[in-house]
């Protein structure tokens, strides 16, 4: 007959065993997440008022270690800032007026906003600039509106988080004014041409990417951009644009070896908290991976450089 410490599942030798397995997996899953920043999510949006401190603990255990809180309005810009003082050291905000709202504009704002962005967790002016695709606001006022934020901007040394819709050439006059004394900028979600992408490159901008990479089909669209090596890494930053931009990586658009380069690590957490409805910071892993397959670059090394680059341009601390 066997020994009854053989038969009985509290064998001492197997406990170690099993717990050096335990301590292996844990390793394992520490050294495969990566050390991201998301430049852009939109977390004061209603669709997380129920739960952000489970969405921001989700970021960092994604391997989201930054998030900077998108301002799109005066009210968001400060609500944004007030989430920066709940979340110290992981996330900071932006201060500024979308073009969809530029149309709001007082001649309160530019004061406000400069308040705003005399905090230290306010590292950004923006989210600001030019959307003619949709034209919520009339093209003249979101011009003068954005010039306007392009001037605070200079003023109180701060990057620009911008934003281009069908804007391409009135973009590019405005910012050309201020060339001299402009700060760095970012081109958030670019969504635009490799022409486009060379002009911002040439001007000194960085090019924020998105989700919105999983649907662009386009023979000169931001997968072509990518595949030929126009962005180059040290100008390139990452960002969910959180609820919005969700990557839908089982969609037919992708294809099959951009697909198999996307671990089952980060595909867990965008199958099991992400949507089309809401999207998560924590979805970041897998933007980071598509981006860096469509380069034919390492993984690690795309989400290091975004990485510094964020540092580099915001000063997060």
């Amino acid at each position: 007959m066997a020994d009854s410490k053989t038969k009985s599942g509290n064998n001492p030798e197997k406990i170690a065993n099993m717990s050096e397995l335990k301590i292996k997996q844990i390793e394992d899953e520490v050294a495969s997440s990566y050390l991201l920043v998301d430049i852009g999510a939109n977390l004061t949006n209603s669709k997380y008022s129920r739960d952000l401190d489970s969405v921001v603990e989700r970021a960092k255990d994604a391997g989201v270690k930054k998030i900077m809180v998108t301002g799109a309005s005066v009210q968001c810009s400060k609500e944004a800032l007030r989430l920066t003082r709940l979340y110290p050291g992981m996330l900071y905000s932006s201060a500024g007026i979308h073009p969809h709202d530029a149309k709001t504009w007082t001649d309160d704002c530019y004061d406000t906003i400069k308040e705003l962005a005399s905090n230290p967790e306010c590292v950004a002016i923006g989210e600001c600039g030019l959307d003619f695709n949709r034209n919520f606001s009339p093209q003249d006022v979101q011009m003068e509106v954005f010039e306007k934020q392009v001037q605070l901007a200079c003023e109180v040394g701060k990057p620009l988080f911008l934003h281009e819709r069908d804007a391409h050439d009135d973009m590019v006059r405005i910012l050309g004014k201020f060339k001299d004394r402009m700060p760095p900028a970012v081109l958030h979600c670019f969504t635009g041409t490799s022409a486009q992408a060379l002009k911002y490159l040439e001007m000194g901008l960085y090019i924020g990417l998105t989700g919105f990479l999983w649907k662009d089909k386009s023979d000169d669209g931001v997968r072509s951009i990518l595949e030929k090596g126009l962005i180059p890494l040290d100008r390139l930053l990452i960002e969910t644009d959180a609820p919005f931009m969700y990557p839908n990586v089982r969609g037919s658009k992708i294809p099959a070896n951009i697909k198999q380069a996307l671990s089952d690590r980060s595909l867990s957490f965008l199958n099991r908290y992400c949507t089309f409805q809401r999207n998560e910071p924590c979805a970041l892993p897998v933007i980071v991976e598509m981006i860096a397959a469509y380069m034919k670059r390492p993984v690690e090394e795309v989400a290091m450089a975004t990485t510094i680059n964020a540092i580099k341009l915001f000063g997060f601390s």
